[in-house]
């Protein structure tokens, strides 16, 4: 069998990817798989089809050598577990030897929400009446309203929006619809009415800056920061942590783990549960007043 160039598969990969992921996906990807055909060029090896599982492992451990954390030898494997499966399709491997190596153990690290005190204080501060001042207030309400990711937020067009919702991409392209409560709903109203003072003629984008295009992850990003600094909140503020108290707070009322899936594009429920759990006091008081056997009564002398 003629050799077939490990580069040139890895360049046709990343570009069939990138019809159908986020731009996010592709550039970690890229990065994932250039480090693998670093290691594999420095151990000889340049064709595609001498991808095994003993080169996986050897190249995972040296990573882990060197420091790389859990989370991001996890996201390496993946990267390489597609690249084998694009392999294996396009019959260059019998078989996907990543499904032979364990993917790395995880610490469950849970986003810390937000509590109504500070999310009063956060959204409900007194701000001033610019076209700024009304988007970056338009933006707060959106993330914790909705429930959005990063890039949902910002891939947001005006056409997105309908009468108390709001249709967003979510990840893997697939789309959904999302309520919009009354308070996002009415900073939505006070934003659109100024957003022609800075959007270009022609501009799609729901949220833009001050020229005019649509604003990208780290100008949302940093605007969070400075808007909650300036607001009193003495944490860093990110985005997630909007979506994960809108779905922590959502779950304490509703007790409804299927629904609050739903609203955040979870494909699979385990991922809904890592995001949305509860803190033992709500826990254990709703033990305490639903289990027919947990709840206190008094005790007579007969009950030692």
């Amino acid at each position: 069998m003629p050799d077939i160039p490990l580069r040139q598969q890895l360049a046709d990969c990343l570009a069939a990817l990138a019809a159908v992921a986020s731009p996010a996906t592709v550039s970690a990807y890229t990065r994932d798989l250039e480090a693998l055909a670093q290691f594999a060029e420095r151990q000889d090896i340049d064709d595609a089809s001498q991808l095994d599982a003993a080169l996986l492992r050897r190249f995972l451990g040296a990573e882990r050598s060197r420091g790389l954390a859990p989370r991001s030898l996890a996201r390496r494997r993946a990267a390489i577990s597609h690249f084998a499966t694009f392999l294996v399709s396009a019959g260059i491997l019998s078989h996907n030897p990543a499904e032979l190596v364990p993917t790395p153990r995880q610490p469950k690290h849970l986003p810390k929400p937000l509590d109504v005190d500070q999310l009063a204080q956060l959204l409900d501060t007194p701000h001033d009446d610019s076209p700024l001042a009304r988007r970056d207030q338009a933006m707060l309400e959106l993330f914790y309203s909705s429930g959005l990711r990063l890039a949902e937020l910002t891939g947001l067009n005006l056409a997105d929006l309908e009468p108390r919702r709001v249709r967003v991409m979510g990840k893997g392209g697939k789309p959904r619809q999302v309520p919009v409560g009354r308070s996002a709903q009415r900073a939505l109203a006070a934003w659109l009415a100024c957003r022609a003072a800075l959007a270009k003629p022609d501009e799609t984008a729901l949220f833009v800056g001050l020229r005019g295009a649509r604003l990208g992850h780290r100008a949302i990003q940093k605007r969070l920061r400075d808007v909650a600094r300036c607001r009193g909140l003495p944490e860093h503020l990110h985005p997630h942590r909007l979506r994960h108290s809108f779905a922590s707070h959502l779950l304490e009322s509703s007790q409804d783990l299927r629904a609050v899936q739903e609203l955040l594009g979870h494909a699979n429920l385990s991922t809904t549960q890592v995001y949305t759990q509860l803190d033992w006091q709500h826990l254990a008081a709703t033990y305490d007043a639903a289990h027919p056997r947990a709840r206190r009564h008094q005790t007579g002398p007969d009950d030692a």
